[in-house]
């Protein structure tokens, strides 16, 4: 132990181990979880412009309910399930999960009844193109049913990821990306004799995806011997009002962080649906990709999680300081392996989409400084997310997201697009600053070690 203190770097094969193993599963969980909704919007972009750009305003509803239940209430469950995981103390891991589902289902019905109500204003939100908006509505019909199912869905995994099983995560998106693209392909264009739906057969793929999602997951928790912890409904949903207080002090840092986030990307959505539709079809197909190298750097955050809530929560803080600069110069690595992937295929993949020149050149150009940007990104996201956050320190993030989310990118973005009037590429590298810059506060905060808190004080053991 004085040895590994003494060292930067951990020399610890069993740690790499256990990351990497976790981190490539966790990658290509995400990959495929993302790659479901890309089948729809691959698909739709070879249908029509129109449907790809009807799709991509509704999934930003999509994706502010994913900020909020896999990153913030997730996270939450992640955090502090995870130092109880270091303790050993089970029986609470199952309060805390129940806790998290509890709040997200609420959350879910909510969402799915605005959907019923106002269905076109919430598509209004981002884009003021009525026929976009038309096929938006047919979409979110839809799609709407899935909500729910998705969010059970996705807290269970969490729960699961905080003992450091994630292989089921890997195995239930793969199925679900064949169920999604199949079902897609069948109804979009009409295949087999079937009717030729466009944008409502994508919404019924998804919706038949997440369900078989949902079934597998339940019957892997209930009957598999590779789970650790035997899921019980009696201890999980028996109120426990410390528990409740203890998950919420930790999951409101999550959540307000999460939904800031989330609020300043719908922004962006909404930036270029009102600058033209070309922006937002090349926002559309260059964010897509974004997101998938994006999926990178989010895994190493997520193993790296579980990694340091485990340290901190069993006490072994000497091995943190080695531990995190092992991590750091992985991010970095990580980063740069995003940035060749970005600049390699942005030509091929935009080729693809039946776009118009205008937009296709768009496309290239985002992906170009997107490119780069995900150098930055790399290493302070899984830092905030990977270090920070799960070694106790949530509020930070939340602070950080809101200074930098809607003091400095969203503003600069708005003057950018409609007062300066700046060309496409310089609204997209304002809306893009704020990777950068946390890369100098997040950095000084990760190697501050000020971070550091134990949040088990109500263990049962």
């Amino acid at each position: 132990m004085t040895e590994e203190r003494q060292s930067f770097f951990l020399h610890d094969k069993n740690f790499y181990k256990t990351l990497f193993s976790m981190m490539i599963l966790l990658v290509l969980q995400n990959i495929i979880t993302y790659s479901v909704n890309v089948a729809d919007n691959v698909m739709l972009g070879a249908y029509s412009q129109t449907a790809l750009s009807a799709a991509a305003a509704v999934n930003q509803i999509q994706y502010v309910l994913q900020q909020f239940t896999v990153m913030g209430l997730g996270e939450g469950i992640v955090i502090l399930a995870g130092q109880y995981w270091g303790k050993g103390d089970t029986d609470t891991m199952q309060k805390i999960a129940g806790v998290g589902i509890t709040s997200g289902v609420v959350a879910g019905i909510v969402l799915m009844v605005c959907a019923f109500l106002i269905p076109d204003r919430m598509i209004g939100l981002f884009t003021n193109d009525q026929e976009i908006i038309r096929e938006g509505v047919s979409y979110l019909r839809i799609i709407r049913y899935t909500y729910v199912l998705f969010i059970i869905n996705n807290l269970l995994l969490s729960a699961l990821r905080s003992m450091q099983v994630v292989r089921i995560a890997f195995i239930v998106s793969c199925i679900a990306l064949a169920v999604n693209a199949s079902i897609n392909y069948v109804l979009i264009f009409g295949k087999f004799g079937a009717p030729r739906m466009g944008i409502s057969g994508a919404a019924i793929g998804t919706l038949i995806a997440t369900g078989c999602e949902t079934i597998i997951i339940l019957v892997y928790i209930r009957r598999s011997r590779s789970v650790p912890v035997r899921f019980f409904i009696r201890k999980m949903f028996g109120y426990d009002r410390n528990i409740v207080r203890d998950y919420w002090k930790v999951s409101s840092s999550c959540v307000l962080s999460a939904i800031t986030f989330a609020s300043a990307v719908a922004i962006q959505t909404m930036i270029f649906g009102h600058l033209s539709a070309d922006a937002l079809a090349a926002s559309s197909v260059a964010g897509t990709f974004f997101q998938y190298t994006k999926m990178i750097p989010s895994g190493a955050a997520a193993a790296a999680g579980v990694m340091i809530a485990k340290t901190v929560g069993s006490g072994k803080h000497d091995m943190l300081k080695p531990m995190v600069h092992s991590l750091e110069f992985i991010f970095f690595g990580v980063g740069v392996v995003a940035c060749i992937i970005l600049l390699g295929i942005r030509y091929p993949v935009v080729s693809f989409y039946e776009l118009t020149d205008r937009a296709a050149s768009y496309a290239r150009m985002q992906m170009l400084i997107q490119a780069f940007v995900s150098i930055a990104m790399s290493y302070q996201m899984p830092c905030q997310m990977g270090i920070i956050r799960p070694g106790g320190d949530a509020r930070y993030s939340m602070i950080s997201d809101l200074i930098y989310s809607w003091l400095i990118t969203v503003p600069l973005g708005l003057l950018a697009a409609f007062v300066f009037h700046w060309d496409f590429g310089a609204v997209v590298f304002c809306l893009n600053l704020d990777q950068i810059l946390k890369v100098f506060t997040v950095g000084y905060k990760t190697n501050s070690f000020t971070w550091v808190h134990l949040l088990t004080s109500n263990s049962r053991k």
